[in-house]
């Protein structure tokens, strides 16, 4: 008797075999939850600068498709040579050298930009501190003149306060410099840890730009063998969605946060704000995350600049949110489109839930997950209620009270109407129902 695939008896026994290691694995997660995660923490740890340069081929691609098609493609057809497979591997070695020079010199660019106006703004932040504390004092007394009462307690709050914190710098703070220094070797350490995984993804995300058909041909050969024609072209399918979901949502809101952080520093300059280039960079980067990030960029800027002038941070205000209801009505709907096709709803809890389990990467990351996962219920919800001959269509079930089970027609909501006690509630089984039939 041959063993395989086609066996009965083997697929029953590799039936059993996934059972029992389902079994023992639910097992794992529930009583040794820890030990499963520093197990899972170890393996991502190692496998780090491969999942830095998948996100970072991840993120060049389309620029290497434009320098190989838009630029060599037209400089070859306008020469009227078609390029060998040598030539063709040379052309895509050269893109992707391109595209890499230029990406790393962006970012140099762009460091070399802001951290010497966000260094010099957090020196101006020290130094003139003791100044900002006065500056907020004498508004207080300015606004609260006509109550002392007032006056005199929040004045007497500002300065305990102020107070306790000169006592931490001169009595806590130097006492546990050992210990500071110790954190910042440990934190020295992690640092060096991530340039060298930045790296060695750069370096990864190399050849996976430069041998990109040939990884995912390798992918497609393998799902064909492991799943039939029927599944394994589903299955691809569903990684193209969600390949598209993916690259659409984070390319989107890269320009979307670039272009808030240009009107922000624009705005900030005509209003003559302090800290233009400082709450430019808070205010794109936090915008990453729909619906929190605006307001967690907003609130320590407009702290900032109340410690400057605090009539200047309410117009910051107003002006923050004038520019994030352009933002969210007209421009990031023109850049992402309908990217996710998720209710605003949806999009809050993909938020909560992500940040929840994973913190700031999961906010980032929550949107377009849930958008392959709605895609994929909804999905399943059509499929099944088209084997059971009822409609898909949303608007047939809104105001809908019940179906007709024959006619499969729907019966809509009647008012005043309330469902009696002995409707609730009751369960029968398929033999019941057969009989009542």
């Amino acid at each position: 008797m041959k063993l395989g695939p086609d066996n009965k008896y083997f697929r029953w026994g590799l039936t059993a075999f996934l059972t029992a290691a389902a079994g023992i694995l639910f097992y794992f997660v529930i009583f040794h939850m820890r030990v499963l995660k520093s197990g899972i923490d170890l393996v991502i740890a190692i496998l780090m600068p491969v999942i830095y340069g998948l996100l970072i081929s991840y993120v060049l691609w389309p620029l290497v498709r434009i320098f190989e098609t838009k630029l060599f493609g037209k400089i070859l057809k306008k020469m009227k040579v078609t390029p060998t497979a040598k030539g063709k591997k040379a052309i895509r070695l050269t893109c992707v050298l391109a595209t890499l020079f230029l990406f790393l010199f962006a970012i140099y660019l762009l460091l070399a930009l802001l951290i010497p106006q966000v260094a010099n703004s957090i020196a101006s932040i020290v130094e003139n501190f003791p100044r900002y504390i006065d500056n907020i004092q004498e508004w207080i007394s300015s606004t609260l003149k006509n109550n002392p009462d007032m006056e005199n307690t929040v004045n007497n709050l500002i300065s305990t306060y102020s107070e306790k914190a000169e006592e931490w710098l001169s009595q806590d703070l130097m006492p546990q410099m050992n210990s500071i220094i110790r954190e910042l070797s440990s934190g020295l350490v992690g640092f060096i840890t991530f340039i060298k995984n930045v790296i060695l993804g750069i370096i990864v995300s190399i050849y996976m730009l430069y041998g990109k058909e040939n990884l995912i041909a390798n992918a497609k050969k393998g799902v064909y063998a492991l799943f039939s024609t029927r599944r394994a072209n589903q299955i691809i399918k569903d990684c193209q969605y969600i390949d598209a979901t993916f690259g659409k949502y984070i390319i989107g809101m890269m320009l979307d946060s670039l272009n808030i952080a240009v009107w922000c520093y624009v705005g900030l300059l005509i209003l003559q704000m302090p800290y233009a280039i400082l709450i430019s960079v808070v205010v794109g980067v936090t915008n990453f995350i729909p619906f929190f990030g605006p307001y967690l960029g907003a609130i320590p800027s407009a702290v900032l600049i109340f410690m400057v002038n605090p009539i200047q941070a309410l117009y910051f205000i107003i002006f923050i949110f004038v520019l994030q209801q352009i933002d969210g009505n007209f421009i990031a709907p023109r850049i992402l489109g309908d990217s996710t096709g998720m209710s605003s709803l949806m999009v809050l809890v993909a938020i909560m839930v992500g940040g929840g389990l994973f913190g700031i990467p999961g906010m980032l990351i929550g949107v377009p997950v849930c958008a392959v996962l709605c895609t994929a219920v909804r999905h399943f919800m059509e499929r099944r209620l088209a084997d059971k001959n009822l409609p898909t269509d949303q608007e047939f079930y809104n105001g809908l009270d019940q179906i007709n089970e024959e006619s499969h027609e729907g019966v809509h909501l009647r008012r005043g109407r309330e469902v009696r006690r002995d409707e609730a509630f009751v369960f029968k089984s398929r033999k019941t129902e057969e009989k009542e039939k």
